[in-house]
């Protein structure tokens, strides 16, 4: 078969490029340009493009038709629209990327199955992806687009620290200084490799019975947020982070940018059913455990100090979040 991958250097979307490669998919990946970190792999077919100026890509596309589209990179329902005008009677199988943040907050219940009901009233994120897939499922119902809705949860690669404060609190953990953890760090969190998660992914991909159907794909492991930072720290040469447990609302309301992504994802206790996905795609299996994983992460970190970018701003703002959290809980 052949497939289309609109973006494709991502995190997620770089590992699916590399396994649909591997299961010998003819490749086409429509993007603006190459990146650094995560290279396009030789046999991948380029098509040098922004799908944002959709008359452009419509005279690139001129009579190719594909078995799969996958759009790494729609976000909100304007995007929505955009390519179902490009590939409406052009592909058997349209791919959008929604996200695990879009079922309900506060959670209902766990575990997560795809049947959770959808809805974030703290991320803006969120509710553009519920409204992508309202739209895309209305096609489907009313003119048989043949949609397929994948819901990432938190997915990782080499180059991303799963915590609040990125490279900084891992920094700020090697020098002995305090870091933050959102809650009482008892919480429960899933993180995802994303080689496990292209496994599931292509998996999927002129799937037929997957047309039409929702899917979560994550690992089965689940982690308390300690559990994580404390992998991290081990991996990183350190014994004993000093972790500060803070309320993710004072969080929020000292850091206004990335508040409502704590809020409404990273502050609720997950755990994933994975069921489905292994309904249909057999093979199916996590296998990359965090702890592997954190090593990765930290020896990609340590490899070129130009990658170890500590925030002078993120410093300033941990430090007040700490002491105003300090200053009302002294007992602490």
């Amino acid at each position: 078969m052949n497939a289309l991958f609109i973006g494709g250097t991502g995190v997620i979307s770089s590992a699916c490029v590399r396994r649909a490669l591997a299961q010998g998919i003819e490749l086409y990946v429509l993007n603006r340009g190459q990146t650094a970190i995560r290279p396009l792999p030789d046999g991948v077919k380029i098509l040098p493009g922004d799908i944002r100026d959709p008359a452009s890509v419509e005279t690139i596309l001129g009579a190719l038709t594909f078995d799969v589209v996958v759009d790494w990179v729609a976000f909100v329902p304007e995007h929505i629209e955009t390519d179902l005008r490009l590939f409406r009677g052009r592909t058997g199988q349209y791919v959008f990327i929604s996200s695990a943040s879009a079922y309900r907050k506060p959670l209902p219940g766990l575990p997560i199955t795809e049947s959770t009901p959808l809805d974030n009233p703290y991320w803006q994120y969120s509710r553009d992806k519920i409204a992508c897939e309202e739209r895309l499922l209305w096609a489907y119902r009313e003119e048989k687009f043949p949609v397929t809705i994948v819901r990432p949860s938190h997915t990782y690669d080499c180059t991303k620290l799963p915590f609040y404060g990125k490279y900084t609190a891992l920094d700020r953990m090697r020098n002995g200084e305090k870091v933050i953890v959102h809650g009482d760090g008892n919480s429960l969190w899933v993180l995802t490799h994303h080689t496990d998660f292209a496994k599931g992914f292509v998996g999927l991909l002129a799937n037929s019975r997957a047309v039409g159907d929702v899917f979560h794909i994550t690992s089965d492991e689940v982690l308390t947020w300690d559990q994580i930072y404390r992998i991290v720290a081990r991996a990183a040469g350190v014994a004993e982070p000093r972790l500060v447990h803070v309320p993710s609302e004072l969080i929020a309301a000292y850091d206004p940018e990335r508040g409502p992504g704590l809020l409404g994802d990273k502050a609720h206790s997950v755990i994933f059913d994975n069921s489905k996905i292994k309904r249909v795609v057999p093979d199916y299996v996590a296998s990359i455990p965090f702890s592997r994983g954190a090593k990765e992460i930290v020896a990609w970190y340590d490899a070129d100090p130009a990658r170890r970018t500590i925030s002078a701003e993120d410093n300033r703002l941990f430090d007040r979040i700490i002491t105003a959290y300090e200053s009302a809980w002294p007992g602490d």
